[in-house]
Parts: structure tokens; C-alpha cells; sequence
């Protein structure tokens, strides 16, 4: 009996995407599904980043389908195509930015700074393309992190190109000033840098801006939240009940703004002795996931306190670059993995496909 179309459906509806929890069927990923006699060929469209287990999905595919009587052959091209999606109501997307990721805590030395630089590394090495803007006006350390010293070029005098490093663009305070130099500005100062550091960056396509926000509550998270598109937020803590009191105020902000949190990353989780490989819970045990089932948000990763992910961000190779086949490279590609599938779980953009109107008299 010969194989229809129909049956390939049925047959991709009872194989689940690992990562995201949803059939092929449902999540619309199969796409111009192919019959020639008993050769089968489709194409698999992910709305996420996942050049790391795309080799993986794909033999799942092959082997599910082969598995069918009268199919002998099956070939499953298979990639990744990120599209916009929705941000605050009344803020506008940015030209070649598709979606924004703001990477905030709600006090500092929480390791937000690092795990910023390394999602944005992990999403680039999943293969998306990413930019980098290092928010902290006060106290930038992207510059360092990245490797990167000297200034934006720029063609017109206006805008600025995006410095690069490692595969993604970024764009700080830190390249505009002197090392040393103390940024003692007032509040709509410091907002303003921002935007102009945000606006005034030629972005190049990008499918993610990750925004490494200062840590708080204050003027910049408020120009954030009103006036650039996010579409997500991450929350950094350690399981500090100290830390998690602060996380919890930087949560609520977003909540209050409307701004979709993506999850929970739980930094210093535990500590294992290099000496001795003795694993302790310096700062406690168990508060992200604690934080997370009180608010009903994703626990999108815990990574341990560990020497080498400080050793390797102020060397300017930052751990996903640095080691990127390691126990903590992979935690952080799980969690740009699951933030990209939360974003690609949200309402699209439409904006681009409703007309101006313009009312005249006639």
C-alpha cells in the first residue's frame, strides 16, 4: 500500500521535539512534505537556534519515518529560522533587531555580566546571529570580557558600526571612554547614553540583542521597560536569600511593565573542591527553583561557583568560547536554548503587516 501524506502527519504528530515538548505537526516545523514511491523527503523548520542537537532531531526524524511500511528512504533537510515577536504594547521594534533579551539581577555580584556575555556566545554558537549592548553605563565590563579595546568605527559621522568579537557584535560605554575614566552622570544622562548606544548602533541582522542591564531597579530598567522593545527578560540570582529578595523586585518590575519573563538563572548554585571534588552549598540550596514555582517561571539553568568561568571572562574568553565541548558551555547553550523556544512560544510581530493610514482632506 502505497504511503500518503497523510500518514507522514500521523507519524510526525507522535514524535516530540525534545526540546521543546511539541510534536513536528503542531509546531509547524515539518514543512513541504515530499512523496516519490516509497521515498520520503520534508524539510523540519525550527523556531529556535539548535545547531548543537540539530544532528540528534534529525536522525530522530529519519528513524521515526523509516519505521513506516512502505517507506525505503528518507531524507529531512533541517535549520533554524528566527523570526520578530511581540514586545510592549506602544514601543516599536528596532530596525535589523528582531528580538531583545534583557539580562538583568536585582542586586550586583550575581555573575549577571557573565552570564550575558555568555548567552549571547551560546546562541551565536547555536547558530543565530547576536549582538551584545553592555548597559551598564557606570560600570561597563563587556569591553574586558570580549577581548575587545579600541573605538566604533563610523561611515557617516552619526552612527556608529558595532565592534566584534568571537562571532557576535556588541556595542559598550567602555569603548567610548578611557578605562579609567569615572562616568558621573546624572539619571537622564545615563538614559540617554543608553538610547544612543542602543539607536545609533548599526546593528547587522540580528535575531537576538542581548541587553547586559546594570543591576536594580532604576532609571535605566524604567527607559527600558517604557521605551525599547524587549521582547523577554532573564532574571540572574544565586540561591542567596539576600539575592533572591532583590531578584524577586526585578521580576515584579518587569511583570509590571508587561515585559514576558523568559526564567530564572540560578548562578553559584553549588561549589565542588578542586582539591578534593567535596561539594558544598555556600550560598544555600534550592532558592531559584523556589523563586521560580512561587512566580511560575522557567528555571532555565543552574551553573556552578566555579574558578574557571572568572578566570576565562576576565582573559576576554569567556567559558562557551574559551572551553565550548565543556559541562559549563553546555549549560550555557541549554539556557540560550530554552530562552530562544520561550521566545519562539510567543505571539508574533505583525506590525509590519498593517499599512500606514493617512487621513487627508479631500
Amino acid at each position: 500500500m502505497a504511503i500518503t501524506e497523510s500518514d507522514i502527519q500521523n507519524a510526525l504528530r507522535t514524535l516530540i521535539d525534545p526540546n521543546t515538548g511539541k510534536d513536528f505537526i503542531t509546531s509547524k516545523s515539518a514543512k513541504n512534505i515530499q512523496i516519490n514511491a516509497d521515498k520520503v523527503s520534508l524539510d523540519i523548520v525550527l523556531g529556535y537556534p539548535a545547531k548543537s542537537v540539530m544532528t540528534g532531531l534529525k536522525a530522530l526524524v529519519v528513524q521515526n519515518l523509516k519505521a513506516l511500511a512502505s517507506v525505503s528512504d528518507v531524507a529531512v533537510n533541517i535549520g533554524s529560522r528566527i523570526v520578530a515577536h511581540k514586545v510592549q504594547q506602544g514601543v516599536n521594534l528596532m530596525p535589523n533587531v528582531k528580538n531583545i533579551i534583557a539580562v538583568a539581577s536585582g542586586k550586583g555580584g550575581v555573575g549577571k555580566s557573565t552570564t550575558s556575555v555568555n548567552l549571547a556566545l551560546a546562541l551565536a554558537a547555536e547558530g543565530a546571529t547576536v549582538g551584545l549592548l553592555d548597559a551598564d553605563i557606570y560600570g561597563p565590563s563587556q569591553p574586558q570580557m570580549l577581548g575587545i579595546s579600541g573605538r566604533p568605527d563610523t561611515t557617516d559621522g552619526k552612527s556608529m558600526e558595532p565592534m566584534l568579537a568571537h562571532g557576535i557584535q556588541a556595542m559598550s560605554i567602555g569603548f567610548l571612554v578611557d578605562i579609567d575614566t569615572p562616568m558621573v552622570w546624572r539619571g537622564p544622562m545615563v538614559t540617554g547614553a543608553l538610547e544612543q548606544l542602543l539607536r545609533d548602533t548599526k546593528w547587522n541582522d540580528l535575531d537576538y540583542l542581548v541587553i547586559d542591564l546594570p543591576p536594580g531597579t532604576g532609571d535605566i530598567q524604567l527607559t527600558l521597560a517604557q521605551k525599547i522593545p524587549v521582547t523577554g527578560a532573564i532574571i540572574v540570582t544565586t540561591p542567596q536569600d539576600i539575592a533572591l529578595l532583590d531578584a524577586r523586585r526585578g521580576l515584579k518590575m518587569f511583570e509590571k511593565v508587561n515585559i514576558p519573563i523568559l526564567g530564572i538563572v540560578e548562578n553559584m548554585s553549588t561549589h565542588i573542591c578542586s582539591n578534593c571534588g567535596h561539594e558544598e552549598h555556600i550560598f544555600g540550596a534550592g532558592g531559584g527553583a523556589k523563586m521560580c514555582a512561587d512566580y511560575n517561571v522557567d528555571l532555565l539553568g543552574s551553573l556552578p561557583l566555579d574558578m574557571s568561568i572568572r578566570e576565562q571572562a576576565d582573559s576576554g574568553r569567556p567559558s562557551v568560547i574559551a572551553q565550548p565541548d565543556s559541562a559549563i558551555a553546555k549549560i550555557y547553550k541549554e539556557i540560550a536554548r530554552k530562552a530562544a523556544i520561550k521566545i519562539a512560544n510567543a505571539g508574533l510581530d505583525h506590525s509590519s503587516k498593517f499599512p500606514n493610514i493617512v487621513i487627508q482632506n479631500t
